[in-house]
């Protein structure tokens, strides 16, 4: 969905594993950027806020422009909700500007489901269900009010994203090493995975949480592999995630008096045909108050979208 403009705009989307960048001058792709994650909740709001003016020195090197010649910039950051908690980036992020010489104009932080949320519709109607590393369904009714269900985090909720995926692989893998569960092809995965890990000594993968040798999320493929290849302990964590993933739609459609509720899929673990998004289409279809439609953009191109009216406003 390529938003054509003659600004210069940098869209940022930060989520919980990686952070993606884009400079767009005149409607035109000039830079791109990746680097890790910019989560407060993970990284803390100063290195969030380092890791973000790095991105933007970045792209601005790559268009050949100074900062000054930004005519918009727009972030979505993964669980910033609270407009104290935007507001608090947004200012710090001025701050470490001045000091580094670069110039913020017109500067927006927001939610990154916000972004998939305007990039998927384009400000119409619908509900963008996004699971990455976390799970989250946010959705427009009419033309502002905005609606949203999950995106806790994993310390108490995010049930069906990836890092909770990881995590009932993980459990299921020392549930049969104890003889509590059934036996999963997952569990020689492990070895492979993360040296550190003696499946011979099972309080190695202990000591490597601990150690922090690897986040649930690393072995979401692996549970996917695993299943795609006839595991059931796998199949099983797959099926539960889906219905766990349709308690977020159930829970949005009564803010809704259309009979007909669009609904997009983002997130890389259900996209892409995965053995997840298979199963979530088949749940979906049994319902028929909702329709799913393929997102006319990406988050990406929400942020693009967000600059343009910022601009307007400011105009």
């Amino acid at each position: 969905m390529a938003v054509k403009n003659e600004f210069t705009i940098i869209g940022i989307d930060g989520g919980g594993t990686r952070t993606r960048g884009i400079l767009q001058r005149e409607g035109k792709v000039a830079g791109k950027t990746f680097a890790g994650t910019t989560r407060v909740g993970t990284v803390g709001v100063g290195e969030s806020c380092e890791r973000l003016l790095n991105i933007v020195a970045d792209l601005c090197e790559q268009a050949e422009i100074e900062s000054s010649e930004l005519d918009a910039i727009v972030i979505g950051l993964a669980g910033v909700w609270l407009e104290e908690e935007k507001r608090r980036s947004a200012q710090l992020l001025k701050t470490l500007a001045r000091s580094q010489k670069l110039t913020l104009n017109d500067l927006l932080v927001t939610s990154d489901a916000e972004l998939a949320l305007e990039g998927a519709f384009g400000g119409s109607e619908g509900i963008v269900m996004i699971v990455g590393t976390g799970s989250i369904s946010i959705g427009k009714v009419g033309k502002e009010n905005l609606v949203r269900c999950g995106g806790w985090g994993i310390e108490i909720d995010d049930e069906g994203s990836g890092a909770w995926i990881g995590r009932e692989g993980l459990t299921a893998v020392v549930r049969a090493i104890d003889g509590r569960g059934k036996a999963t092809k997952l569990t020689n995965q492990l070895t492979g995975l993360f040296p550190t890990i003696d499946i011979k000594q099972p309080r190695t993968i202990v000591k490597a949480y601990a150690d922090r040798s690897f986040e649930y999320q690393m072995l979401t493929p692996v549970v996917m592999q695993c299943a795609e290849k006839g595991d059931d302990v796998c199949i099983n964590i797959l099926q539960r995630a889906s219905l766990h993933l349709m308690e977020l739609l159930q829970a949005l459609k009564k803010n809704y008096k259309s009979k007909v509720i669009n609904v997009a899929l983002m997130g890389g673990i259900i996209e892409n045909n995965t053995m997840l998004e298979k199963m979530l289409d088949k749940e979906i279809k049994k319902l028929k108050i909702f329709k799913r439609v393929q997102p006319k953009g990406t988050a990406l191109d929400g942020a693009m979208s967000l600059g343009l009216k910022l601009i307007k406003e400011m105009e």
